[in-house]
């Protein structure tokens, strides 16, 4: 392949079909590193809770994408609780995703994340999205809003809670202490950064 086929080819549109609550960091990785030519496409940020729906939402995201003319196609999502599913999806349509079993692995660092498991495994982890959205992601969808007494029974095996942030804003780390407060939960906060996102992402852009 001659350079200038490697530079056309590095500015072809790669659609990124991601998960909603890692949007706001990809785009600051894609101005960062002027990966203009990614096309982000977010699935919603509630499938957090629901991760049965990533499998099949990222399939049919990705014959869309096909059906669209687009080849190069990224997967912006972790295992994410699918349990091996979204896999494969990817293998089916011979398509790539971000290494690691969840975000809070990949924002760490996958081999930091594993090193520190056994020592982390009563942890309940927040991220800048988390921390931002606590009471719509959180409080809401868990009910902690109209029954304060269901607290204690999602949360009582956690010890405390790690905050992985990937900027360092005191207002999101403010909001995360609170949160920790209000689970009851002792607090640390670990600057992450991007963490594997940013290889991911400049690979993909290159595929």
């Amino acid at each position: 392949m001659t350079l200038q086929q490697k530079s056309t080819k590095s500015t072809q549109t790669v659609r990124v079909i991601a998960c909603g609550m890692i949007a706001r960091e990809i785009l600051a990785i894609q101005e960062q590193f002027g990966l203009h030519h990614i096309d982000l496409k977010c699935l919603p940020a509630i499938y957090h809770h629901y991760p049965d729906k990533i499998a099949p939402a990222v399939d049919r995201a990705i014959v869309k994408a096909k059906a669209a003319g687009i080849s190069r196609i990224f997967v912006g999502y972790a295992d994410c609780g699918t349990g091996g599913l979204l896999d494969r999806v990817c293998e089916k349509h011979g398509v790539e995703r971000i290494e690691g079993p969840h975000c809070f692995s990949f924002y760490a660092g996958n081999a930091a994340f594993g090193a520190q498991w056994e020592d982390d495994m009563t942890s309940f982890f927040m991220t800048d999205f988390l921390a931002r959205h606590f009471e719509a992601f959180m409080v809401k969808p868990l009910g902690l809003d109209r029954h304060p007494e269901l607290r204690d029974m999602y949360f009582s095996n956690y010890t405390k809670m790690i905050y992985m942030a990937q900027t360092d804003d005191p207002a999101l780390s403010r909001k995360a202490e609170a949160a920790a407060a209000f689970l009851g939960l002792d607090y640390e906060r670990r600057l992450t950064g991007y963490g594997d996102l940013i290889p991911a992402l400049t690979a993909a852009a290159t595929l």
